[in-house]
């Protein structure tokens, strides 16, 4: 077989999407003429050059090229920064494919990531947490009085029993009945007014890291810090009460068995609330679960929507109201080995 040459992909010079090709040793072979507008570096200078020497400081490329080598599949990543060395991030979607030729090469495809596109999503988002609280609200009130009625004659049923084996039933009545009062508790939650002040995001992760912890030992949990990010103005307790409903799902996902990351990142050029933020934060909970279940992807975060058997399908509804309050979006991608929820906040600037 003769060997490769780079002409053999010149077919990709003609395509809009920014393509490159690593060799085994993951070289650059072939950078196409749109690669070079969106990176602004010259294809000449790129090629023969070690990837991840150019990449270095783009772990999320990285690690996507990683793992489409290890699995032998394509991995999709819709946002991430790609900075190539001495030139500023840009906010791209790549998605990274295995290459029978030349033997174990990497194809990498890169495209600009559509500001209207995410700010549609994002309005998309509000939309749903808009709904999300006004189901929530009615739940709770359609709820809470006759369930304290149903409480209450239980109560006094059990008084007028004249036999104490009777008393056994009126006690799950009783206690089903606390069972559904937590219940509507954590439906109003949400809505007490944030009380904002200064927040370290590593202390709120710690914090929730502490708790599971201490409710889950067998767990597997990594720190991945950027530890030159900023304080926030926040809710301190809302930001802990929503990461930790995130991981709590994570680990009920993986039976307690599994790893969950903890990861910080600055996020740059982000639209939060309709409001464009030149810098803003990436705080992600990543786990390597058994992913979301793609019936119900899209839904995760309405209320009463669980993947897992039994669930309350709560936990996330809450979260996304929390994050919201906070001025902060949360996003999701998932796939089989690896799930990672994204939540974004503004920097102070």
């Amino acid at each position: 077989m003769p060997p490769f040459s780079p002409t053999d992909y010149s077919g990709l010079d003609s395509l809009s999407t920014g393509t490159l090709i690593l060799d085994a040793g993951r070289r650059i072979l072939y950078v196409n003429p749109a690669a070079e507008t969106l990176l602004g570096v010259s294809g000449v200078l790129l090629l023969g050059d070690d990837a991840m020497s150019v990449f270095e400081r783009s772990p999320e490329l990285l690690a996507a090229v990683q793992t489409a080598c290890t699995q032998q599949e394509t991995v999709i990543e819709y946002e991430l920064d790609v900075v190539v060395s001495g030139h500023p991030p840009i906010r791209l979607s790549c998605s990274v494919s295995p290459l029978d030729k030349p033997e174990d090469a990497v194809l990498i495809e890169m495209r600009a990531v559509d500001p209207h596109l995410r700010i549609a999503r994002l309005e998309q988002a509000r939309l749903q947490q808009e709904a999300n609280r006004e189901l929530l609200r009615n739940l709770a009130h359609e709820i809470k009085n006759p369930l304290g009625g149903i409480r209450g004659a239980a109560q006094l049923l059990e008084h007028e029993l004249p036999r104490e084996s009777l008393r056994e039933y009126t006690q799950v009545i009783i206690k089903e009945s606390d069972r559904l009062q937590s219940l509507m508790e954590r439906l109003l939650t949400p809505h007490r007014m944030p009380r904002f002040g200064a927040v370290n995001i590593h202390e709120v992760l710690e914090r929730v890291r502490s708790l599971i912890l201490a409710e889950t030992p067998s767990m597997s949990l990594r720190r991945d810090y950027d530890i030159s990010l900023p304080e926030i103005r926040a809710d301190a307790e809302q930001l802990i009460q929503a990461t930790l409903n995130i991981a709590r799902n994570a680990v009920q996902a993986m039976h307690g068995q599994g790893e969950i990351i903890f990861k910080t990142r600055v996020a740059r050029q982000i639209t939060l609330e309709s409001r464009r933020y030149q810098l803003g934060m990436r705080v992600e909970i990543i786990d390597n679960g058994p992913g979301i279940p793609e019936e119900i992807r899209e839904q995760i975060f309405f209320p009463l929507v669980s993947g897992r058997e039994g669930g309350s399908g709560l936990g996330l509804a809450v979260a996304q109201t929390l994050v919201a309050q906070n001025h902060g979006t949360i996003d999701c991608e998932s796939r089989p080995g690896h799930t990672a929820f994204s939540i974004f906040l503004p920097l102070p600037g």
